[in-house]
């Protein structure tokens, strides 16, 4: 089965047992505290996939803390590792059509340089495919009716362009078969597995959907999308007949809707459609390739059965547990289904389903400690903006504490071209857990809500989207729930750059920040970014600022050029690899605070990139970051072993 995540540019962009009485004539009680390793340490198990010929399970387990590749046979307790990774842990595997091979991406340090790695199940024998210095393998495509072959994508001739090549499994042979003409940002196979479709950048930050009859032929443009719909815009992929292309499209309405598109009239057909939100998940049959269910994120998922011989599958799977759930991957015959259930109050549960009883078995949850534990429920939330523009989000309050004057932390999510979802989140659960009000917004430029909302977002860096958090944290004082005096910022990413905004920009509203790689000087940043990024600068000058031309403007809007401002503590954390938000936007930032005299406290990873994949290095920042809150804001912390020592 294809799954096609509908906003493709976030993958390139891109920059997640007390008994408590409510009841108020009863004395309220804490929940037992979470420990840091449950939450943020290893899962038990994670991302079970079936084999394509339906006899095998895959999974992600540790080994001696690492995570790796596990499979079994279906129906005995066989399991056993097969990988051999002891650094860094693999989170991003595959079946080989074959169901002989387990195929997995792996980088050095955090660099996102991938490499794709093969494993024979028969002889253990672990296989470097793509052995080059400093080059990215994306996966393209994969077809259950070429087991041997795969598509894959590397900027290996010139580092700031992909181009595709043909990976034959059984002799690991490499060739290209499309050359990217210096503007083509990802690419389309048909049925028959040629590539026949692009997306290329425009100048002005738009995308050019391109089309060939054949892999020999020279590309046509088959319609634009200009920088208003750009970012809730994409192809999906073609129909069998390679006759028609699956669309996500946004042109002449607001959110992005399902469409197929005749190839040689151009007519549009529209299969799934909201006024509001975009598409947000696509299932589509393997072997028919047409479309079978559509999902829209509003406040929790929402899924749209167009094919109705499922209809009796996506009810029987929904009375299997509670939470959002999606099919994430099925074997070949369309035999067994692999489901996965997204709780807000537990660890996500997997499920093997048949199609042909009817009947699921559970497989396993990916962090079982946590039903051991009071898990707090997280609450969709709306208001205002002061411009009128209604922001939705989500917040998680602390059990046993009530509702009323409590501390908060302002969870702001990366991106930004991204949304916070409803489900098990573990920042919420752990800052709950805690005794913190967790607020979660979805700020103008958050991507689900269609493109009004998403373009709302240009050009607001530190301007409007800013002001989208200060009047939630408003709203929230308002209402009464959190404690004006107690507020911190914080977050990862655009998160991060959001924080370093809130304490210089409005440096009068929150008692203390958490910084994780957020960039600091958007001048500095931009003319950063990794060379296989230049197709993409248009879409950044666009939707945030030319340094070239609009070097002031950028100025205005950057944390650095406003760091005398800055009056609270904070907490700094930054790999050292990161190729998105380079070591030295976090050190400008340290060497200001230096200056200053600012209580601050910085973490450098030297084996970490954009985010921390070690577990070791995960639970050494929230150690550090339980401490510091609990500091400033008073809420709860989990002594750590090093503390006990000294």
């Amino acid at each position: 089965m294809r799954h096609f995540k509908t906003i493709w540019v976030l993958s390139i962009l891109m920059l997640c047992s007390s008994i408590i009485l409510f009841n108020s004539s009863c004395a309220r009680v804490e929940p037992e505290l979470i420990p840091r390793e449950i939450l943020f340490g290893n899962p038990v198990k994670a991302a079970p996939k079936i084999s394509p010929d339906g006899t095998m399970m895959a999974y992600l387990a540790p080994v001696n803390n690492v995570l790796n590749v596990w499979i079994k046979t279906v129906g005995k307790d066989d399991d056993k590792v097969v990988t051999k990774d002891d650094n860094r842990g693999i989170r991003r595997y595959f079946w080989a059509g074959d169901s002989k091979h387990i195929m997995y991406l792996q980088d050095v340090g955090g660099n996102e340089n991938w490499r794709l790695y093969s494993v024979n199940l028969k002889t253990d024998e672990i296989n470097d495919l793509t052995p080059y210095e400093d080059v990215q393998v994306r996966i393209i495509d994969r077809n259950k009716h070429f087991p041997n072959e795969l598509l894959i994508a590397m900027n290996k001739e010139n580092p700031q362009l992909h181009d595709v090549y043909h990976l034959d499994l059984t002799t690991t042979e490499l060739k290209l078969i499309a050359r990217n003409p210096g503007n083509i940002i990802s690419w389309v196979a048909d049925a028959k597995f040629k590539i026949r479709c692009a997306m290329a950048a425009t100048p002005d930050g738009g995308f050019d959907l391109l089309f060939r009859e054949i892999e020999e032929a020279s590309w046509k443009t088959l319609l634009t999308w200009d920088s208003e719909n750009s970012l809730n815009s994409g192809a999906l992929g073609f129909t069998k007949d390679g006759n028609s292309l699956y669309l996500i499209d946004s042109r002449n309405v607001n959110a992005g809707r399902l469409v197929k598109m005749d190839i040689t009239t151009k007519g549009i057909e529209v299969i799934a459609e909201d006024p509001q939100y975009d598409v947000s998940n696509v299932m589509v049959h393997p072997d028919s390739y047409e479309i079978q269910a559509v999902a829209f994120t509003k406040a929790r998922s929402e899924w749209i059965i167009l094919d109705e011989s499922i209809k009796d599958d996506f009810k029987a799977i929904a009375k299997l547990d509670h939470g959002d759930y999606a099919v994430y991957n099925r074997d070949n015959a369309d035999d067994t289904w692999l489901v996965g259930f997204i709780k807000d109050d537990g660890p996500v549960s997997y499920y093997a389903y048949d199609l042909k009883t009817k009947k699921g078995t559970f497989l396993f949850d990916h962090r079982p400690d946590l039903n051991n534990y009071t898990l707090a429920p997280m609450e969709p939330i709306s208001f205002t903006a002061r411009d009128g523009l209604t922001i939705h989000g989500y917040i998680t309050y602390p059990i046993g504490k009530g509702r009323k004057n409590l501390p908060m932390v302002l969870n702001v999510h990366g991106g930004p071209w991204y949304r916070d979802t409803w489900g098990y989140n573990p920042e919420a659960q752990w800052l709950a857990n805690r005794g913190y009000a967790c607020l979660q917004v979805n700020f103008r430029g958050s991507t689900g809500y269609g493109k009004e909302f998403l373009n709302a977002g240009n050009r607001e860096w530190g301007g409007k989207m800013h002001d989208d958090l200060v009047d939630a944290v408003n709203w929230v004082v308002e209402q009464g729930i959190a404690d004006l005096e107690k507020i911190a910022i914080y977050g990862g990413s655009y998160g991060g750059y959001a924080t370093l905004v809130g304490v210089t920009f409005t440096p009068d509203i929150f008692c203390c920040a958490v910084d994780i790689v957020g960039p600091s000087n958007l001048i500095t940043w931009i003319n950063s970014l990794p060379p296989y990024w230049s197709s993409m600068k248009a879409l950044l000058y666009e939707r945030i600022g030319n340094p070239d031309t609009e070097e002031e403007f950028l100025k205005s809007r950057s944390p650095l050029f406003k760091v005398d401002q800055i009056k609270v503590p904070m907490l700094i954390a930054q790999g050292a690899n990161d190729p998105r938000v380079p070591q030295a936007e976090s050190e400008q930032i340290v060497e200001a605070l230096k200056e200053k005299g600012i209580d601050y406290e910085y973490i450098l990873f030297p084996d970490e990139g954009h985010g921390f994949a070690k577990p070791e290095n995960r639970l050494k920042f929230y150690a550090a970051a339980e401490k510091f809150l609990t500091r400033h804001l008073g809420g709860r912390y989990e002594e750590a072993v090093q503390d006990s020592v000294q």
